[in-house]
């Protein structure tokens, strides 16, 4: 054994951290939270120092001294690596690989933890004109002669605002600087927002969930707060309300929401009201804009952090606050790699720092729900639509018998007509992008197959190709069908950009904005698109889900659902759950101010049940309804699920691996957990490998982790597992 060793989180598929000796020259103490470089086999790795002082139980021979440390002082404080603690415990991943998903790339490669800064320049007090080293430097003497003028003896001054006294500046100041005669000073590039705004007056059930979250002004402990507001109730005024608190308590805030597209919106009201640093993290940022965010987070400079699900992990040195926007929303679930929930690691990090967490949301996951039922979480409800709206008419549109063109009915494209004429908004929503779903051979029955996944390839008309939505694969479209050569392939179907080119030639003079993936795809286009669609520009909108979440759109009138029966009939337990909160929060988009909204939901089943509870009862009845059938089907929130899954190659490698699971299982298990399965996914090939799924569900989540932690070590070990690859899922939200 060799004491004094150093224990490091490495990106490497092992479950727990490595031993290595300290390095041979030390420039500083080494502390757990810095980042070092050590050596892996025959590869350099950036890890996280997690333990000082260890014992190790290899010999000294076996351990390598750790080559350098990139940090002065700990870049991860005790309660963010408490969090990465726990999410390595509760998903079961190696702790190395959860270090690494905390940070911002340029950190994760071992880049410089200092943001990008602006430079300006001052004059030191024995800074003048006539000082002895300036005798013989005539450029010098007449910059030290401007920058008086300009008042840098007084407030420093931008390099971009001395480029008027000629070129060569840059060389000049720093020959100032090393004379003594300027200094430089570096300020964040993160500048507080402009702030101002009044906030408006809050309504009853407004003030009434302010002041149970932040009921004084001394900062609140821990609590966890459900926010039900129907759609346009003003649940953003309430994150308003109590984020001023929080930063008239001096804290800082953490607001997280499911996507990247509802970001600019509410930083742009965000910055408008508050007059104090915000930082803003997401994939789609650049590097260094990520870098520099994260970096003020962890300083205390942003006082505002708003982010997507990795958010969840930034350092807070202040924090007094979690917001989660959308709470129910599959976004905050990662599936792939550390599939981790942002919702839930933000519970569990607001308990652990003592801070209140607010999960908002006019259609809550049954979980929340679940929990709110149980008395572990708070419930504030939001009735009414704030400033005077009216909740929008629902109306479910039977299509069976009509001729529908595009997917449209001659009903829904009168009340689009009726409402284009009375020069108001309406929002068309079909999740379904491209122009077909299928193109088809009408002579043989010939179907453009993906030939890596078992489904059909999308027709896009706009490049006349071929795509797969699942793998990414495409080829161009068959201009005869391969099969029996009949010319022109047949699309079936429709996806946006059918109903994009029906719309367009039924309104040939209106403006129509389509809002889907293939329309957003390069950097900046959602933000754009985005802005024309709140602008009012275009008359009329169609898009898929990424335009129905959170989206304040006040001149849109009507809401047209054109397919709902997408969502009534799936594998997956939680898809009636998914269509009811998507059905309501597109139906959301209409009547948000002050003319009354409609919603027509087209459907080949009127009957269905799930659609008659809406309609007469809301999300709250629906929810009711689906929990108390979970309840019977033994299904979450009433019990827990871990999904191992395995794919291969060969077909028969897969379900290998996950029958010699079962039976490592089956050894270990006890009656509280069941094992169901292997079976091969809903979905068996996909991207050129089969796939293959084990669930395992238990009504004691404790018994059910237990099992997971003995059972993994054996797992690694088996001969099956060289030939598959595999993955655990805790807690899943998809089962396809």
């Amino acid at each position: 054994m060799v004491d004094d060793c150093v224990r490091v989180a490495v990106p490497v598929p092992l479950r727990e951290a490595l031993d290595y000796l300290p390095p041979v020259v030390v420039e500083w103490p080494l502390q757990p939270g810095m980042r070092v470089r050590v050596r892996v086999g025959r590869r350099r790795l950036i890890g996280l120092v997690v333990a000082t002082g260890v014992r190790s139980a290899l010999p000294r021979n076996r351990l390598r001294p750790i080559e350098a440390v990139l940090d002065a002082e700990p870049l991860l404080d005790d309660a963010t690596r408490e969090l990465i603690r726990f999410a390595a415990d509760y998903y079961h991943y190696p702790i190395g690989e959860v270090a690494a998903a905390a940070l911002p790339e340029r950190l994760r490669n071992g880049g410089e933890a200092q943001a990008a800064a602006i430079v300006r320049w001052r004059l030191t007090p024995q800074a003048t004109p006539e000082h002895a080293a300036l005798a013989r430097a005539p450029r010098q003497r007449a910059l030290v002669s401007y920058l008086l003028e300009q008042g840098a003896d007084a407030a420093p001054l931008d390099t971009q605002s001395l480029t008027a006294f000629g070129a060569g500046v840059g060389v000049l100041l720093r020959e100032l600087l090393a004379k003594g005669l300027v200094e430089r000073v570096r300020e964040s590039a993160l500048a507080p927002a402009p702030g101002g705004e009044l906030p408006p007056a809050l309504h009853a059930e407004q003030r009434a969930a302010v002041d149970a979250v932040w009921p004084s002004a001394a900062a609140p402990g821990y609590a966890t707060h459900v926010l039900e507001g129907v759609t346009g109730s003003g649940k953003t005024e309430v994150y308003m309300t109590l984020i001023a608190r929080a930063l008239a308590a001096g804290r800082q805030t953490l607001l997280l929401v499911p996507e990247i597209g509802l970001t600019p919106q509410l930083l742009a009201r965000l910055r408008r009201r508050f007059a104090v640093p915000l930082a803003a993290l997401h994939s789609g940022l650049a590097d260094a804009p990520r870098r520099d965010g994260w970096l003020a987070a962890r300083s205390g400079e942003a006082d505002i952090v708003v982010g997507t699900r990795s958010a969840v992990f930034t350092p807070l040195p202040r924090l007094g606050l979690i917001v989660v926007d959308e709470e129910h929303d599959a976004s905050f679930k990662q599936q792939e790699g550390l599939r981790y929930h942002g919702r839930d690691l933000a519970v569990w990090r607001a308990r652990r720092q003592g801070v209140p967490i607010v999960l908002g949301s006019a259609t809550p996951a049954l979980e929340t729900l679940q929990h709110a039922r149980r008395g572990h979480y708070a419930r504030h409800r939001l009735a009414t639509r704030a400033g005077g709206a009216r909740a929008p008419l629902l109306r479910i549109l039977d299509i069976r018998h009509g001729k529908l063109e595009a997917g449209l009915s001659a009903q829904l494209l009168s009340a689009v007509r009726e409402r284009l004429e009375r020069n108001e908004q309406v929002l068309l929503f079909l999740n379904r992008r491209g122009f077909a779903p299928v193109l088809i051979c009408h002579e043989c029955g010939w179907a453009a197959q993906c030939p890596r996944c078992d489904a059909h390839m999308t027709y896009h008309a706009a490049s006349n190709r071929l795509r797969c939505h699942h793998c990414g694969h495409e080829t161009p479209a068959p201009p005869a069908c391969p099969e029996c050569a009949a010319p022109d392939p047949r699309p079936i179907g429709q996806g946006t950009e059918r109903v994009e080119q029906a719309l367009a030639a039924q309104f040939p003079d209106v403006g129509i904005l389509r809002i889907d993936r293939d329309t957003t795809r390069r950097r900046g286009a959602l933000d754009a698109t985005l802005e024309d669609a709140h602008s009012g520009r275009f008359p009329l909108l169609l898009g898929t889900q990424m335009l129905t979440k959170g989206h304040h759109l006040p001149n849109v009138t009507l809401v047209g659902v054109i397919d709902a029966d997408q969502g009534l009939f799936s594998a997956d337990y939680r898809a009636h759950e998914r269509l009811a909160q998507l059905l309501v929060q597109v139906a959301g988009r209409a009547g948000r101010a002050q003319r009354p909204g409609e919603v027509i939901i087209q459907t080949h089943q009127p009957e269905h049940p799930l659609l008659h509870t809406l309609l007469a009862g809301g999300y709250r009845a629906a929810a009711d309804t689906l929990l108390s059938e979970r309840e019977a089907a033994a299904m979450p929130p009433f019990t827990w699920l871990a999904l191992l899954r395995a794919e291969a190659a060969q077909q028969t490698a897969a379900l290998a691996f996950l029958n010699a699971a079962r039976k490592v299982l089956d050894g270990l298990r006890r009656d509280v957990v069941d094992v169901l399965g292997p079976v091969p996914a809903p979905m068996e090939r996909r991207a050129g490998r089969y796939r293959a799924q084990l669930l395992l569900r238990s009504g004691d989540r404790g018994a059910l982790h237990a099992l997971l932690a003995r059972t993994l070590p054996e797992l690694d070990a088996l001969p099956e597992a060289r030939r598959a690859r595999w993955s655990l899922d805790v807690d899943p939200v998809d089962l396809y």
